[in-house]
């Protein structure tokens, strides 16, 4: 017999999978697996790679390639785009014996980028949240694999001890509340991303012993200041987006970020908070897409002098 929890919950996850459905056919995404050394990665694609950069887009924690799908919206049918389930989320392997820190993820994105052959020339990669985290790194482990950076409100830096994200991070840890995180992320919680959250929520809500153990890894002191470690390696030209209202990553980690990556541009979102894909897609794809055509740009012109 249906209780009445389930009867409330029914109608929240199918109408969750209708949007998501809908929303794949109407971005003509294909979704794809690839499979390296007994590890299966699953992600969507749209476009062909060509002689312009292909985009590698990475989703933050409790997320999937899905919170991409208002964002790209607004890009060329023809560019080449890839939205990646990050190791453990969505159709990804999920292993539960396995570390989840920042760097172990770095090596499965490297592992994923041999796969398709991603990388025989520079991508740009594109990073939210822990995947920003995950990509900030990577383009300082990999620079000539990587033509520009885009950062989106990432995790992994340093705050003094009192700050706001220091606060949030050790009541996060004391209670790993996904709900209480998930509501956090959003300025304005309107009815339409609040279905969407909840439906996300209902996705993780089986793996939940996978999602505390992914949130204490990558929380842990081998983890957590990770991007701090290694922005200064980063060479890449580097585009930094947040969320004026951020309740989750302190927004000065922008100022952090940009005065120590020489090559980097800012900008801060009004009435936005942490899930930028969410509450701001039109202007996130817009920054996204400027920036991406600045960068190829500049690597045409460059070709051309030689």
């Amino acid at each position: 017999m249906l209780t009445f929890v389930t009867m409330y919950r029914l109608p929240s996850i199918l109408m969750f999978r209708i949007m998501i459905w809908y929303k794949r056919q109407k971005r003509g995404v294909a979704v794809k697996h690839v499979e390296h050394d007994g590890y299966r990665f699953c992600y969507f694609s749209r476009g062909e790679a060509g002689p312009q950069p292909s985009v590698l887009m990475l989703h933050g924690f409790a997320f999937n390639k899905d919170i991409w799908l208002n964002a790209i919206k607004l890009f060329p049918q023809d560019l080449h785009v890839v939205c990646l389930d990050m190791p453990g989320d969505g159709e990804t392997t999920r292993l539960l014996g396995e570390s989840y820190t920042a760097a172990v993820q770095v090596a499965r994105i490297h592992q994923f980028v041999e796969c398709p052959g991603l990388n025989p020339k520079p991508f740009h990669l594109v990073g939210f949240s822990m995947g920003g985290m995950v990509a900030g790194i990577y383009a300082a482990r990999y620079p000539s694999e990587i033509s520009g950076l885009s950062l989106l409100c990432p995790s992994g830096l340093q705050y003094p001890e009192d700050s706001n994200v220091t606060k949030c991070l050790k009541e996060l840890q004391q209670s790993i509340n996904l709900h209480s995180f998930l509501k956090l992320g959003l300025y304005h919680p309107n009815i339409a991303n609040m279905q969407l959250l909840r439906g996300y929520l209902e996705d993780v809500r089986p793996h939940q012993s996978f999602f505390i153990q992914c949130f204490l890894d990558i929380s842990s002191t081998k983890s957590k200041y990770s991007l701090h470690d290694n922005m200064n390696k980063i060479r890449a030209p580097t585009q930094i987006i947040w969320g004026k209202e951020d309740k989750v990553i302190d927004p000065s980690g922008a100022k952090v970020l940009a005065s120590t990556i020489p090559n980097s541009q800012v900008h801060m979102l009004e009435n936005c908070g942490h899930f930028i894909a969410l509450e701001r897609p039109r202007k996130s794809a817009k920054h996204l897409l400027e920036f991406y055509n600045s960068v190829y740009d500049r690597i045409r012109g460059l070709h051309k002098s030689h």
